[in-house]
């Protein structure tokens, strides 16, 4: 008896070693034990009760959405991911208040130059969704891989809840969860780059930078190097 608890022992050792070192597979936790109706609805309750958000967006349409995008967490940490995505998720939409960009049908979001996805004249590719998805060259592909006309119906993002958080999704995955192991700074250059980083916003940045830091608190992970841009 005195044997068998030893090696019981010893085999405990073995597996905490082989996790510590990355050896042995550790089953990730999922998205929704992480994602918390306390965590969401934290952001959501911040915002003002007449914000058409809050009848908008939910935890349950995100996490419905979620299923679609496997590749969302599964590098640089899932709570780390979780903080990024809804820091700028809470600055692009004003803590969920905004489902369109304020002032954005008076913009132009054509680029006539991308012929592969030509723009409706009567329709317009502003800000839309969760991470306000904008422009006919990502509206086109998003209806695709979607499944919804991104470019003859882009107001779908505004009107269908779990779409609208797979335009977010698709975009993150795309072009924003490739650099996310290069620090929080290369998530914001992916989605506003051109506008805020390299001193064109400091103050918008910091925002962001507020935001990331405040939920990896939360969700008890380090923020990590280079959050600035």
């Amino acid at each position: 008896m005195v044997f068998l608890n030893m090696t019981k022992g010893l085999l405990a050792a073995i597996v905490l070693a082989g996790i510590l070192a990355g050896s042995v597979p550790v089953k990730a936790q999922p998205l929704a034990d992480i994602l918390t109706p306390a965590f969401f609805n934290g952001i959501l309750d911040q915002a003002d009760p007449s914000c058409e958000g809050r009848n908008f967006y939910s935890r349950d349409t995100f996490l419905k959405a979620a299923d679609s995008f496997p590749q969302f967490g599964s590098v640089d940490g899932i709570r780390r991911e979780v903080a990024a995505l809804f820091a700028h998720v809470t600055h692009e939409t004003g803590h969920f208040c905004f489902i369109e960009e304020i002032g954005g049908a008076t913009r132009d979001y054509c680029d006539e130059t991308v012929t592969q996805y030509p723009c409706n004249p009567d329709r317009g590719y502003y800000g839309r969704g969760p991470i306000q998805l904008s422009w006919n060259f990502n509206y086109g592909p998003a209806g695709d891989s979607i499944g919804f006309d991104g470019l003859n119906s882009p107001e779908t993002i505004a009107t269908d809840p779990v779409i609208s958080f797979k335009t977010a999704l698709w975009y993150w995955v795309n072009f924003v969860h490739p650099v996310i192991g290069q620090g929080f700074g290369a998530t914001i250059r992916a989605i506003n780059g051109a506008i805020e980083c390299d001193g064109g916003n400091p103050d918008t940045v910091q925002a962001r930078v507020n935001y990331y830091t405040q939920y990896c608190n939360q969700l008890g992970v380090d923020p990590g190097q280079n959050l600035t841009c």
